[in-house]
């Protein structure tokens, strides 16, 4: 039989609570629900999900928002301020 271990990390509460339900849900621990990620990344070499960060900062959209920026200090482009808003 293989040699069990303890692995430790840390997380945010909510998510470790959000994560708990959502397996429970599932009908299995969290401990169940990252050995079968750790089986799955050690089959397969790789991380079993996209992984991507947020493409406001993409190389890509900066390289975009300079140039709006470099049109409008060259009086090529308009600006006009406004409030921001955050849908809640």
């Amino acid at each position: 039989m293989a040699r069990i271990v303890n692995v430790n990390f840390h997380m945010d509460a909510d998510l470790k609570k959000d994560m708990e339900k959502v397996c429970g849900n599932m009908g299995m621990s969290m401990t169940t629900a990252f050995t079968i990620f750790a089986k799955k990344v050690s089959r397969e070499s790789r991380i079993p999900f996209e992984v991507s960060g947020n493409h406001f900062y993409s190389e890509s959209n900066i390289r975009y928002l300079e140039k709006i920026m470099q049109d409008i200090k060259d009086g090529k482009a308009r600006f006009a301020e406004h409030d921001l808003s955050e849908d809640k």
